[in-house]
């Protein structure tokens, strides 16, 4: 019992790390907006898997759940940023980038509180509890339709200048935005000069060595702290 409560625990790490390790090709291939809208289908699938695992008596179904989720957890982190920081006016960028932390903690906060065994933490109630992050992939994909594509993307990956102002006006309102536009277009051919490295090319890397140390110490020391006991 022991060990199936750790594997389903840590299915949820493993399915992370191969969802966010395919972020970057799904993106570029197919956009940001299709693949969080088709990462919330993924997520209600596993809601609905964790919570029927009750009632048909089978724990494979939570192990199955958790591994989807965390799949959908690791294409929801960098794809939620990039879209939230692509499609905000650089006035507000900062600000909107910086929500996204904001909601993971309380996110977590409400997770905790709700798997207390007075609310849904209960032997009747627990179900629920695993199919509630069910809720908010719902919610986004009733409401992320009405969003347009990220500007960037349909003019450096899809060259529709058209399509590019139209989605920026959408966001931004009429006005006069071709600054934006020629930073985008300084941002592709920047991009075109650069060579985009692979995570074994990346730790060879000399010189990015020092920042690839910075990371990994400031994310270890993060775990390290106490915050998931806390």
């Amino acid at each position: 019992l022991l060990f199936l409560w750790s594997i389903t625990v840590s299915i949820f790490g493993i399915g992370g790390l191969l969802g966010s390790s395919g972020s970057r090709y799904l993106t570029v291939k197919y956009g940001k907006k299709k693949c969080l809208l088709c990462n919330n289908l993924l997520m209600i699938v596993a809601a609905s898997i964790m919570g029927f695992s009750k009632i048909a008596q089978s724990f494979e179904m939570i192990l199955i759940g958790r591994f989807m989720c965390g799949i959908s957890a690791g294409l929801c982190v960098p794809l939620h940023h990039q879209y939230v920081g692509e499609i905000s006016p650089k006035k507000l960028r900062g600000f909107a980038n910086s929500t996204s932390s904001f909601f993971w903690s309380l996110g977590k906060a409400i997770g905790q509180i709700s798997g207390q065994r007075e609310l849904l933490g209960s032997q009747s109630l627990w179900p629920v509890l695993m199919a509630a992050c069910g809720f908010p992939a719902l919610v986004q994909l009733v409401t992320l339709p009405f969003f347009p594509e990220s500007p960037p993307y349909l003019l450096m990956h899809k060259e529709d200048q058209e399509g590019c102002r139209k989605a920026i006006r959408q966001l931004w309102g009429e006005g006069h935005h071709q600054a934006e536009i020629d930073d985008i277009m300084k941002e592709k051919a920047t991009m075109k000069n650069t060579k985009i490295l692979s995570v074994l090319e990346l730790v060879k890397e000399p010189a990015s060595r020092w920042q690839l140390y910075m990371i990994i110490i400031l994310t270890a020391t993060i775990q390290l702290c106490g915050i998931n006991a806390v």
